[in-house]
């Protein structure tokens, strides 16, 4: 059985989608493929995200913002989406999910951290679905 893949989107995929597959990778990606995108892609990382990460033990400074694709859609089980909306094209077969959380740009690292700790509770409930023999870790 192949590895079901994941893809996080947000807009600048900078903050939030950056957070949510370091988490992932973190606690299971043996069993998950983790990607990520931005409908419109940013120029760097956001350092209070990168910050915040840190603060837990992961590292996601080789990270860059990428710009979405089809194809990376296509190639996804899961396509979950964080205020991005009708930017992420729409595939039949495939499953959806629409993570409403706070944009961390220009946040104070108190606000980014909350949602770092929000995302990490998802991921969670994710691996519990996708990869329920990673649920004890």
């Amino acid at each position: 059985m192949s590895k079901p893949a994941v893809l996080f989107v947000c807009v600048h995929n900078a903050g939030r989608s950056q957070m949510a597959a370091g988490w992932l990778t973190h606690l299971a990606s043996d069993t998950i493929d983790v990607r990520s995108a931005g409908s419109i892609p940013g120029d760097q990382i956001n350092p209070m995200a990168v910050q915040a990460m840190h603060e837990v033990g992961i590292d996601i400074t080789h990270q860059t913002p990428k710009i979405l694709t089809t194809d990376a859609v296509q190639a996804s089980d899961v396509v979950i989406t964080m205020g991005c909306g009708d930017a992420c094209p729409i595939f039949p077969g495939k499953r959806y999910e629409d993570w409403t959380l706070t944009d961390p740009a220009g946040q104070p690292i108190e606000t980014v951290r909350l949602v770092r700790d929000d995302i990490h509770q998802r991921i969670q409930d994710l691996i519990n679905e996708l990869a329920p023999q990673r649920a004890a870790h």
